[in-house]
């Protein structure tokens, strides 16, 4: 049986209701509940959490997904609350025991503390900018992908727990353009291709 703990951190703020990121975490519970040999548990983080049980989903599941839009090229505030206060929590509970260091040199081995070995996790991101502002020579993130540019931090602080990635998935402009049947279509295929339990 694998488990699956899928984390939507879409929140309602200012102009944002958060219906984007629900309409991707349905879809992917929906996909997931298709499979007999899988259980899936789930995180809305503005319907508010317990730090404990949230490190026993983390410890629990095979696969940790990711749902969160990004605001100012970054995480929302509720979501990186939820991880601050969740990865501390998590502190020799199953998440963490160190940075990896030794004091006979340290120098060496940062990183390597995670208690997450063998765990993954993929993150799909929603943006208003479109996807060439990535891959457009002069445009604004001068050629540097989401996962090296913006979430470079974020698939960093994965890497801390020990956990390996899935290829994610990034949703582009979607307050301007956005067709969310198409975009779930696109985003199911990736599903498939990256889970065949």
């Amino acid at each position: 049986m694998k488990h699956i703990f899928i984390i939507n951190a879409g929140q309602n703020f200012g102009h944002s209701s958060g219906q984007f990121n629900k309409t991707i975490t349905d879809t992917t519970v929906a996909f997931f509940n298709k499979m007999s040999n899988v259980e899936v548990k789930t995180t809305h983080i503005t319907d508010g959490y317990n730090a404990i049980e949230e490190v026993e989903k983390f410890t629990w599941a095979d696969v940790v997904i990711y749902h969160t839009p990004i605001w100012w090229f970054q995480v929302p505030h509720d979501f990186k609350k939820y991880i601050d206060v969740v990865f501390t929590e998590g502190h020799n509970k199953g998440i963490y025991h160190s940075d990896g260091r030794r004091s006979a040199n340290p120098d060496i081995n940062y990183g390597t503390g995670g208690l997450m070995t063998g765990k993954k996790y993929m993150v799909t991101s929603s943006w208003n900018a479109p996807a060439t502002a990535f891959t457009m020579p002069g445009e604004f993130f001068n050629e540097t992908s989401v996962d090296d540019g913006p979430l470079f931090g974020f698939h960093k602080m994965n890497a801390f727990t020990g956990m390996t990635p899935i290829k994610s998935f990034h949703f582009h402009d979607v307050e301007k353009n956005a067709n969310i049947d198409r975009d779930m279509i696109i985003y199911s295929q990736h599903l498939q291709h990256q889970f065949k339990y």
